[in-house]
């Protein structure tokens, strides 16, 4: 009965949600083609989730922080800044449409990021008094239980666990965070953070000081000629990342406003354990257009270490099983570095040095593909970053060596005859033997090397209501790599993408996606050729809030894989989510249903969600079943916030969910996520 009631509900959601559509930005732009794009996503989730939590006033926004915001282009920001600058401070956020070039779509993602303050207001003045006054402060915390045994936490007997020791968990299942944030105005931020995954011990065990993982953080921004002070953990990029993009994200091909990059430094909110720095850092205005920037961070790391070499770098932060601890802190890291950069009004240049050492020597296992993976102790890179702004036109790029004299360059060209259309062109050439350990660019290796490729991407909403982004990589690799036992091999990633907001609150959307990238293959006789892997994708998404208390969101999919033709795999879903409350009463419920069905795990599928706060919310699904999940949160004055995520995964295909020691036995896998948060 249960069944037949949730598919209905799928139905009847999908039905009715395609006539009508709004999302936030998070929501329209989810775009996860493979596992390790997660990891950037949730980065950037977080990331933006704070800034909708903590707004800019748009009547003292900065260009800085409008380029936090991934949507806005450069001449979108310059507009937004001369509006404000022409007509005043605003009153109303619909004044946004008075923007030159401002569509529906961009003012509704933009509404999320800002409110309407004074444009001069006595207490964003710094002074201690103001600072003790008129801070904000908050603490959050999550519980997650989940209701299905896994292997992991199983009852063995000491014989079991003597032969096989990672056979179970040291700890509980729950996992749990806590974090702590103060803030004044946009110059004093503090912040504390304390995590245990599932499966690790609490106050117990190795664990005797509660939390497996404490991140902390003071950030100091704009003190006078003291742009950013930073102490404890902290992000960090300059240039386009050929050199350092430690813990920011790099967006998709997808997004056109690339060539703005090199935030600087930033502090370093999230509960991951693995892209950060750990120092100090600052950067100071030494003249006019000159900042001058320089850091340290010393870092314990978890990696695989076997006779004084260091096989691999760990860096999912889980401390479970016996394996983990072996490699739990077994390396250290110095890394230290500066930056010079200029900001003119129509040229901009940087120059980035790093260096850091290993307390061991690097030096991976031997495999056919990584020949030129970073080997040795100690590694430095100098890298040279400009931007040139020729009336229509942005000239940007980055070239970058390693201490072996080898070279990564990345150049772009941006072409923008109205504030409604922008073209760009960018080329990157990575060496095959370019070493960077902590540089992050645009690109189609996971790796900062052994990559050359041409990119052409358009964006326009020249049709007023319509929307349209396209591009094509075309890109080659000149040695193998994994699972790719050839050397040169090329490749095609492309997207077509039509969006449609008549209205603040109606948006539609359909996208194809295809990507051809070389992969090996081991026919029926087992001979492994090396064949075309082609991924095609089509999605179709809508969604419409008649009002300010009832949105409703419906998305399909269809995939496609297969090597050259051959062992083809289809899958897809259908998806809807109603969110809704009740006017003055500060409840919020949503609602999603899932089905899907795939042929395998080639045809895998990747589902958004609404989650918690800073919980970002998407899951991969292969095989045949439904999914449903439900949210509520209450809100009491802005002072006291209690939200509550109810999930349930059913399985047509399989009486086993997971492999090793995240095997469910059953079809059926739930959980609950709780989260409370308090604001004085």
């Amino acid at each position: 009965m249960l069944k037949r009631l949730f598919i209905c509900c799928i139905i009847g959601c999908y039905v009715l949600t395609p006539l009508f559509a709004q999302s936030d930005w998070l929501e329209w732009n989810e775009d996860i083609t493979a596992s390790e794009e997660l990891e950037d996503w949730r980065e950037k989730y977080e990331e933006l989730s704070e800034i909708a939590e903590h707004p800019f006033n748009i009547n003292t926004i900065t260009k800085e922080e409008l380029e936090q915001l991934p949507f806005l282009s450069d001449k979108m920001i310059e507009n937004i800044l001369y509006y404000i600058y022409k007509y005043g401070p605003m009153l109303t956020k619909n004044e946004l449409l008075g923007v030159e070039g401002m569509d529906w779509q961009t003012r509704k993602f933009l509404t999320d990021f800002i409110y309407i303050g004074p444009s001069d207001n006595e207490k964003d003045k710094f002074s201690w008094r103001n600072l003790w006054k008129y801070n904000k402060q908050e603490l959050l915390t999550r519980l997650d239980i989940p209701f299905n045994m896994k292997a992991g936490y199983a009852d063995y007997d000491k014989e079991t666990l003597a032969e096989s020791p990672n056979k179970r968990y040291y700890g509980s299942p729950f996992y749990h965070n806590v974090r702590y944030r103060f803030q004044y105005n946009k110059q004093v931020y503090v912040g504390l953070t304390a995590e245990k995954d599932a499966g690790e011990p609490f106050f117990s065990q190795y664990n005797r000081k509660g939390y497996d993982s404490y991140s902390g953080y003071l950030f100091l921004s704009n003190l006078k000629k003291l742009k950013a002070l930073t102490i404890g953990n902290f992000k960090a990029n300059f240039g386009y990342g050929l050199v350092l993009n430690i813990g920011s994200f790099t967006l998709g091909k997808g997004m056109i406003n690339r060539n703005r990059f090199g935030q600087g430094f930033m502090k370093y909110t999230s509960v991951g354990e693995g892209e950060f720095l750990q120092g100090i850092g600052a950067t100071y205005q030494v003249a006019k257009r000159w900042q001058a920037s320089a850091f340290y961070s010393f870092r314990k790391q978890d990696a695989r270490v076997e006779n004084e070499f260091i096989r691999s770098l760990k860096t999912d932060g889980y401390h479970r099983l016996k394996k983990d601890m072996e490699k739990k802190h077994t390396v250290s890291n110095h890394l230290t570095g500066c930056n010079l950069t200029y900001n003119g009004k129509f040229t901009e240049f940087g120059l980035t040095a790093v260096y850091n050492r290993f307390n061991k020597v690097l030096n991976p296992d031997a495999r056919a593909y990584n020949l030129y993976y970073p080997r040795g102790n100690y590694f430095y890179n100098v890298g040279v970053n400009y931007k040139f702004f020729l009336h229509r036109f942005t000239l940007s790029g980055e070239t970058a060596m390693d201490k072996a004299g080898r070279i990564a360059t990345l150049n772009a060209i941006s072409y923008q005859p109205s504030v409604n259309i922008n073209l760009l062109f960018i080329h990157r050439y990575y060496d095959k033997r370019y070493q960077s350990l902590y540089g992050n660019a645009f690109g189609e290796n996971s790796k900062l090397q052994n990559e050359t490729g041409t990119y052409l991407g358009l964006e326009t909403s020249f049709l007023g209501k319509f929307k349209l982004l396209c591009y094509g990589d075309f890109f080659h690799f000149f040695y193998r790599r994994y699972q790719v036992d050839r050397d040169h091999t090329s490749g095609f990633d492309g997207l077509f993408q039509l969006s449609y907001s008549p209205s603040n609150s109606l948006s539609m959307l359909i996208k194809y996606a295809y990507k051809n990238k070389a992969k090996n293959y081991t026919s029926s006789d087992e001979v492994k050729f090396v064949l075309p892997y082609v991924r095609q994708r089509l999605r179709y998404q809508c969604s419409y809030a008649p009002n300010a208390y009832l949105s409703l969101k419906g998305t399909g999919e269809g995939v496609m894989t297969s090597y050259n033709g051959r062992e083809k795999s289809k899958g897809g879903y259908v998806s809807s989510t109603v969110k809704g409350s009740i006017p003055n009463i500060p409840i919020q419920a949503s609602i999603t249903g899932t089905w899907f069905h795939t042929q395998d795990y080639n045809s895998r599928i990747y589902v958004y969600e609404p989650g918690l706060l800073y919980a970002f919310s998407m899951n991969s699904f292969y095989g045949k079943g439904t999914r449903m999940a439900i949210n509520l949160k209450y809100t009491w004055e802005n002072r006291f916030m209690i939200q509550a995520k109810w999930g349930w995964t059913h399985y047509q295909d399989r009486n086993r969910i997971g492999t090793d020691t995240e095997e469910i036995q059953g079809s059926d896998k739930a959980d609950l996520q709780v989260q409370v948060r308090v604001k004085w």
